[in-house]
């Protein structure tokens, strides 16, 4: 992925180049000649790596090429970091001039040199491979007005599903006709043909939400793990248990059931299932209708868990007319899944009927044509090139896939590769993703585009090509979790391994993933080392000696460090006190580890943090003041840290500030902490959390405080463990800005909604969630009038047992609504349990939703 390597680092180069020298200072005309020769290789650096997996010598070549820009871009941090440190002892100029820095200005000035003299060398050779010219100055582009994606947000609807409506009732009726002992249904098929996705759609379905008691999913992907499959099992019942031995969580699992008629699906069954599965079935009660069903790719893995004959199911691939309506779908999603240009479609009808009809690999054709132009001799392009990968490939899944991936822009290539991280079949959090972007510089920052927005489109890139797969939504529909069909895991770790991205080993990769218990297996340090990830698995926790940890801190170079969900075994001083040696950290998360009850001074050394994520941290009590110190933060992130007193004064010096969450205001006797009226200032403040506790939080003067924050578009109050009558006219008088475009109110202490819950207030307000507290009926002005109506699309209204509502006067006020959840809120009135039109769950009063 040289090409995405070289994006980013010229990224990084002309934002220093633009600093006027204060941080490249004499480097810079060695910086400047290495920005115009990368330029001038860029435009043949894609077909570069199209082509390498043909030819051995060019693959050896861009892999040298690949390693000489990572060593640049280590350079230019060592060089701002020993410009920044140096302004404290006599100004910029001592980087050249202030005695200890004149080995480093030495050999720095000699390695660029000779970086230089390699890629000129390089940039000479790689043309005579591919057969082209190298383009002058005058035809390159400045990388920075490279245009960006055309669609930058979910243009489609990722549950839809073409062609399976007869598979799915025959399933259903065998789960239906089920009484004694417990039914075993098998779906077996190749990969890609949809297994999952039918498994999926009778698991979700209502007849058998109704049917089932009881319901369990679990991935059993890869090679079977008995105890994660038991505590999967646990956790789709309820219960987060995470001991380590087999039997007792077995007999658990039959406690929640016995009794109970179940449905359980073994998702993607490898080999190696009989000594495991027999155990656990056995452990099973049986009787009442209870069903499992399992996907595999081969019928001998189905009859050895119990499935007969009769009850195997293999999908068949689409017909002709189904490819098609699943990849224009895809394709025109923009334009309603209407294809306008008959050249277009004949083209596209090429390329589906190319995809053998596999949905994965149709919708990951659809998600691809999605964003080339409506012309006819890019879409050409496409198909002649598919025609190639199918020669090379086993299977046009994989081909499919792989042009996928080569069609990528370069910056979605390093952020595809991060997924090469995570274990089978993982739920990936879109935050952590999108932050460890920001912080290695993936997202490119073009047209004045903040850097959390910028890595949603990131996002958002991935999943419209159909290489992400969304997991769970909020009720407004924005994507939470995600993970990866195992064949696109199966390319994106080869890739990665190619490149060095990460890999089996820890001597040489640069990104590395925490799963588990840390052991000699981590071989640290590795100075080429840039990110080290917690992936573990939703309900699970890394265990980390604390000896091993103080290795953490001796990789040099690391960007990304994400401990999150840890336990450590004696205290994490070992890794904190030492973290300082950093310097080129940009994210760091401690969210949930054990124990943390203060953040150590060694922190303070990490000026280049753009991301501090201490969420969940219960124990914690203080933020340092030196936080306010970090200029680049874009996002700080403390919520549901129940222990927080307040956050430190000098906040509002924050300037960069993107997102803040969990911010709890200082009471007027708290003098070291931040007021309300500090927030003044964060104007590019887009997400905010408040919690508050009682009215002495709220000045006097901050009436206006929120109003003034014009770019704030999703705003979290939250008055959990509030005390004191005096917080409700304060908090009515603290107004959000009328550009709102979503509102969350929890625990809220009134039995009044605050005046400024109206659409007059709100005009553009588009979803509002209300839960739990104390409201029991809604003002007037909440209702507008004839001319002043809400815009409100998304309403979520949850644990509210004393609200009365009525659904008419809902419906004539929010007309635009289209999305409603309701949970335990049983004096709402004549809320439907269905209403044609609507997305989304919509239960009536009382009901809560699965």
């Amino acid at each position: 992925m040289v090409d995405a390597v070289v994006t980013v680092f010229l990224e990084k180069l002309l934002n220093a180049l633009e600093e006027e020298g204060r941080v490249l200072f004499d480097f810079r005309e060695q910086f400047e000649r290495l920005r115009d020769e990368l330029r001038l290789m860029q435009s043949f650096l894609k077909d570069a790596e199209r082509l390498k997996r043909k030819n051995e010598t060019l693959r050896t070549v861009m892999i040298g090429l690949r390693e000489l820009i990572y060593e640049a871009e280590d350079i230019l941090a060592d060089c701002k970091v020993q410009s920044e440190g140096s302004q404290d002892i006599s100004g910029w100029y001592a980087v050249c001039f202030y005695p200890t820095n004149l080995p480093f200005k030495y050999q720095t000035g000699k390695r660029l040199r000779e970086i230089n003299e390699k890629i000129t060398r390089i940039k000479q050779n790689i043309p005579s491979f591919l057969g082209v010219p190298i383009l002058s100055q005058a035809e390159i582009a400045d990388s920075r007005n490279l245009p960006v994606d055309r669609w930058s947000s979910s243009v489609f609807d990722h549950s839809q599903v073409v062609g399976i409506e007869g598979d799915t009732r025959k399933v259903k009726n065998w789960l239906l006709e089920a009484k004694d002992g417990i039914l075993a249904i098998g779906v077996v098929g190749m990969g890609g043909v949809g297994k999952t996705t039918l498994a999926q759609v009778v698991f979700n379905d209502r007849e058998m939400e109704a049917r089932f008691e009881r319901r369990m999913w679990v991935s059993v992907t890869g090679t079977p793990n008995e105890k994660r499959i038991l505590r999967s099992m646990l956790r789709n019942l309820g219960d987060m248990n995470v001991g380590d031995d087999c039997g007792e969580l077995l007999r658990k699992i039959n406690q929640y059931l016995l009794g109970k008629r179940f449905l359980l699906v073994m998702d993607d069954v490898g080999e190696n299932t009989n000594t495991w599965w027999r155990k656990i079935s056995d452990g099973l009660p049986k009787g009442n209708g209870s069903s499992i069903i399992i996907t595999t790719r081969t019928k001998e893995v189905a009859t050895m868990m119990g499935v007969e004959e009769e009850r195997t199911h293999r999908p068949k691939v689409l017909s002709k007319d189904d490819s098609w309506l699943l990849f224009r779908n895809v394709a025109f999603a923009a334009n309603g899944g209407i294809c306008t240009s008959s050249e277009l479609e004949n083209i596209g009808r090429e390329i589906v009927h190319k995809c053998g009809g596999l949905p994965l690999a149709i919708k990951a054709a659809g998600g691809m044509m999605l964003y080339q132009q409506p012309y006819y001799h890019d879409w050409k392009r496409i198909a002649d090139h598919f025609r190639d990968e199918l020669a090379e490939e086993d299977g046009s899944v994989m081909a499919s896939l792989e042009l996928s991936y080569e069609e990528l822009p370069s910056h979605l290539k390093s952020c595809f590769l991060c997924l090469s991280l995570y274990p089978e079949d993982c739920e990936i959090t879109k935050e952590q993703l999108i932050h460890w972007w920001i912080a290695e510089g993936f997202v490119p920052l073009r047209r004045g585009r903040l850097s959390t927005e910028a890595g949603e489109d990131c996002f958002s890139g991935l999943t419209n090509r159909c290489l992400i797969e969304v997991v769970e939504k909020s009720y407004t529909g924005a994507i939470q979790t995600c993970k990866i069909h195992d064949m696109v895991r199966d390319l994106v770790i080869k890739k990665a391994e190619d490149d060095a991205f990460s890999g089996p080993t820890t001597a040489s990769c640069r990104h590395l993933g925490i799963e588990g218990d840390i052991d000699r297996k981590y071989d640290m340090p590795n100075q080429k080392l840039r990110a080290l990830l917690s992936t573990i698995k939703t309900g699970e926790v890394n265990k980390v000696a604390s000896s091993n940890a103080k290795k953490f801190c001796d990789c040099r170079y690391l960007r990304v460090l994400d401990i999150s969900k840890t336990i450590f075994d004696k205290s994490l001083t070992g890794l904190l006190d030492h973290i300082g040696f950093l310097q080129h950290l940009t994210y760091l998360s401690l969210s949930n580890t054990h124990p943390l009850t203060e953040v150590p001074p060694a922190l303070e050394e990490l000026r280049n943090l753009q991301v501090l994520d201490l969420s969940y941290c219960q124990n914690l009590k203080m933020l340092p003041s030196y936080v306010t110190t970090f200029e680049k933060l874009t996002v700080l992130d403390v919520s549901h840290c129940g222990s927080l007193r307040y956050l430190p004064k000098g906040l509002g010096s924050l300037s960069n500030l993107q997102i803040l969450l969990g911010f709890k205001p200082a009471k007027s006797n708290q003098l070291e902490g931040c007021r309300i009226a500090e927030l003044r200032s964060l104007t590019k403040l887009r997400r905010l959390g408040l919690q508050l506790t009682q009215g002495d939080e709220i000045g006097d003067n901050d009436d206006n405080v929120l109003v003034g924050l014009r770019g704030l578009q999703f705003l979290v109050i939250s008055c959990f463990d509030s005390h004191g009558d005096d917080l409700i006219p304060k908090l009515d008088k603290l107004s959000p800005p009328q550009q709102l475009h979503e509102l969350s109110l929890r625990f809220y202490p009134g039995k009044m909604n605050p005046g400024w819950l109206n659409p007059f207030s709100l005009p553009i307000l588009r979803y509002l969630s209300i839960s739990s507290g104390n409201l029991t009926n809604m003002s007037q002005r909440f209702w507008g009038d004839g001319d002043n109506t809400w815009k409100i699309e998304g309403l979520m209204l949850e644990s509210l047992s004393d609200l009365g509502m009525e659904w008419s006067m809902v419906q004539q006020v929010m007309p635009r609504l289209r999305i409603v959840n309701v949970s335990w809120c049983p004096d709402l009135d004549s809320f439907p349990i269905e209403d044609v039109g609507f997305r989304g769950g919509v239960w009536k009063k009382g009901e809560r939703p699965s």
